[in-house]
């Protein structure tokens, strides 16, 4: 008999020792806060498991609230050995010494008879220190940015859990915790820990998930509200997690800086009928005057996002150089920036955020351009 998904979960958590979590370049705070409570749950479990984001230690504080998971990795290096391999059956080695220089490092071998015979030697990669991947929140591998380019071996050589909800999964794992009718990634999550009869889950990781599936909903207050995400808030809630405390955290509690920046860039906001385009430019005296960072503007948008119901596109332009400005698009679903990115070939997909760079020297320009081109594929589409 075949096992269950929660089965074939159960028994990769059981035979892992240091397990990787992966999040995408700029993950929603659901899956964020869906990573930080596997991490928790992990650890308990006796686990060493690592968390990748290609952003993380800024994403991290979001859920500040919630305390730090250990093993925080914004690039994973030196997560394998690979084994200069000498066969001694012809002839011994009797000696080993290495020596660095600025520029490399030479391995000196001592043979006991005679000269090397470079038929003897193989170089081979090692096993990687990580023994299962579980990705969070990401609908392909391209998602999670430098993480998966700088280490595409991981995705052959471990197996994968991929737990996500978005509807355009490509399902690249060998266990898929795909629900696409599911809140969040927290709800799926939630859901098969519950359900497991091995581990019970504590009042961290309680509150972790349900950091994640208010989040995702808003409080409950948008449309992917389902009774069944109500009676795992309710359970989890049971467990511990403190509702009131998530709220304040999530939506009253931002830093200044943010708050600085978001007014100023609200005050130049502008419209497009035709489009059901929201967008704004943001200047390098917008940045300097909120003492903020173009890294905060992802967040500026999701707020936008968050305050137009109207809205199908969200745009935000900023110089990024004298000669180059770079816009962030973000759409009320994922199926219309699926299809604007399709059409955007000069955009790549990072998360919920289509990230584009005009060679221009002007916002005035690079908006022009921009509208252009969103006409072009939208209304012909």
């Amino acid at each position: 008999m075949s096992l269950s998904s929660l089965q074939q979960f159960e028994e990769l958590l059981k035979k892992a020792a240091a397990p990787l979590i992966i999040l995408p370049s700029y993950p929603s705070r659901d899956a964020l806060a869906t990573a930080f409570a596997l991490a928790f749950f992990l650890k308990n479990i006796g686990k060493t498991a690592y968390l990748a984001g290609e952003n993380i230690t800024k994403d991290k504080e979001v859920l500040a609230f919630l305390g730090e998971p250990e093993h925080l990795l914004p690039t994973i290096t030196g997560a394998r050995d690979f084994v200069l391999s000498f066969s001694t059956t012809r002839n011994k080695i009797i000696n080993v010494r290495t020596e660095k220089t600025a520029d490399e490092i030479r391995v000196y071998l001592t043979p006991e008879n005679g000269a090397i015979d470079p038929r003897d030697f193989s170089f081979i990669p090692a096993q990687f220190k990580f023994d299962l991947a579980i990705v969070i929140g990401s609908p392909d591998k391209e998602h999670l940015g430098k993480i998966y380019e700088e280490n595409p071996d991981i995705f052959y050589e471990l197996p994968i859990i991929n737990i996500d909800n978005h509807s355009d999964n490509e399902l690249f794992g060998q266990i898929n915790l795909v629900d696409i009718t599911a809140s969040s990634t927290s709800e799926i999550l939630a859901e098969m820990l519950e359900k497991n009869t091995l581990w019970p889950i504590d009042e961290l990781i309680s509150e972790s998930l349900l950091a994640g599936i208010i989040s995702a909903t808003e409080s409950f207050q948008k449309k992917n509200t389902t009774p069944k995400s109500l009676q795992i808030a309710s359970r989890l809630m049971d467990k511990g997690a403190d509702q009131q405390k998530i709220i304040r955290s999530l939506f009253k509690t931002q830093p200044l800086h943010l708050l600085k920046l978001w007014g100023r860039v609200m005050a130049g906001v502008k419209w497009n009928e035709e489009l059901k385009l929201i967008w704004a430019l943001v200047t390098v005296e917008d940045l300097v005057q909120s003492r903020a960072h173009a890294d905060d503007l992802p967040r500026v948008l999701e707020k936008i996002r968050g305050n137009y119901s109207s809205g199908q596109f969200f745009l935000i332009l900023y110089p990024e150089s004298h000669i180059q400005v770079k816009g962030l698009i973000k759409a009320a679903s994922s199926e219309s920036l699926t299809l604007l990115s399709e059409r955007f070939k000069e955009g790549v997909l990072h998360g919920d955020t289509l990230e584009f760079t005009l060679a221009v020297n002007s916002l005035d320009e690079a908006e022009r351009l921009t509208i252009e081109k969103m006409q072009t594929l939208l209304i012909a589409k």
